[in-house]
């Protein structure tokens, strides 16, 4: 019998039950909007980054992680503001990429030696982040590069966790 959109259905044990093609497609919604939020981290140690399409200095960053060592997983969208928000991370810490790495976020043009120092010690911070677009750091090559602060940012605000020239820490 079928009414309102709804069928009735008898399952293997004859216990007739109803659903409606709008519950499945509402169901099919839900699990490609769960999908579609951006994953805590890849793997443990994988290194999760959240860059645009068409970004070449975060491609960049990219290259310089995995020539470090570490293993980058990459998700491409057209718009970061709803990961970032996710990742807590300040407006005013923002940058062109935001990554995730167990448990941390990382902002911006990060060196990986501060990320090995982040996850040996372990810090009770939410993250790193290079803010803006430092010349000299890894993915922004320049002849000369200029000093910048990669700051720790976490419930108690923000503080300068190392200062850097180029990709080598001062």
């Amino acid at each position: 019998m079928r009414y309102l959109g709804v069928r009735r259905r008898k399952d293997m044990s004859g216990t007739t039950f109803r659903f409606a093609p709008a519950s499945i497609a509402l169901v099919g919604l839900l699990l490609w909007g769960i999908a579609s939020v951006p994953r805590a981290y890849a793997g443990p140690g994988t290194i999760q980054v959240y860059k645009t399409p068409t970004c070449g200095c975060c491609q960049g960053w990219v290259d310089h992680l995995r020539a470090s060592g570490f293993e980058v997983a990459v998700r491409d969208l057209e718009d970061l503001t709803a990961v970032k928000r996710m990742a807590g991370v300040p407006e005013r810490l923002q940058a062109c990429h935001t990554a995730l790495v167990d448990g941390y976020t990382l902002e911006g043009h990060v060196p990986a030696v501060a990320i090995e120092r982040l996850l040996s010690e372990r810090p009770a911070i939410k993250g790193l982040a290079a803010p803006g677009m430092p010349q000299g750091s890894p993915g922004m090559p320049s002849p000369t590069p200029e000093r910048y602060d990669v700051m720790a940012f976490g419930e108690d605000g923000a503080h300068v966790f190392g200062t850097f020239v180029g990709v080598d820490e001062e």
